[in-house]
């Protein structure tokens, strides 16, 4: 696993905040927080891409981090973004809506979703690394770093101990992250940068 070696310098206004893909999940998310942690839904995204710079991941991983929550729960709109990709369709009309320019970054966005999906925490054979397939896309394998090591940060301070599933999901965030090379030291230390951005 590469990071970069600017990784201390990394902070909330290294991506564009008029980039089209940040907008559309502003728009998608609005003020909408967790039910449990009250935690507003954007810091995923916003520290997803803490993550993904600090990675030097590229511009395209970065805005399709942004658009996955879109697409990760919502089989329509994948299946029909999908089908926008197959026909060459134009990008600022529906189902796209112009979400983003790029069909490169639509792409990273629908391939994200279905190698996480496939690896979801409660599938029932999922027992460690050697179950997840991660994606023949170095990009995709980068933005599931960002989101995993984004989401255990978030399980470790609101959910751990008390969530019904805690057991599980603490097994769940450990095999991803073993199998995308992430270091335990690597994860403490970003947590605790993490920790940082919002607490001004």
């Amino acid at each position: 696993m590469k990071v970069a070696p600017d990784t201390v310098d990394c902070h909330l206004h290294g991506m564009d905040a008029n980039a089209r893909e940040y907008l559309a999940i502003q728009t998608f998310y609005g003020q909408r927080r967790a039910r449990r942690s009250r935690v507003p839904y954007l810091h995923h995204i916003d520290e997803g891409l803490w993550v993904l710079r600090a990675l030097g991941a590229s511009e395209q991983a970065q805005r399709a981090y942004c658009l996955h929550p879109l697409v990760q729960d919502d089989d329509e709109r994948a299946t029909a973004w999908a089908r926008a990709l197959a026909t060459g369709a134009d990008l600022t009309l529906p189902p796209v809506d112009g979400v983003s320019d790029d069909p490169r970054v639509l792409a990273l966005a629908l391939d994200y979703r279905e190698t996480a999906n496939a690896a979801l925490s409660h599938r029932p054979d999922l027992k460690g690394p050697e179950d997840i397939a991660l994606s023949t896309e170095p990009e995709v394998n980068d933005m599931l770093r960002a989101d995993k090591v984004q989401n255990y940060k978030d399980f470790i301070r609101h959910h751990r101990g008390t969530h019904p599933r805690s057991a599980e999901l603490e097994r769940y965030f450990r095999s991803w992250l073993a199998r995308l090379e992430v270091p335990s030291e690597q994860v403490t230390r970003w947590h605790a940068a993490l920790e940082q951005l919002h607490s001004a």
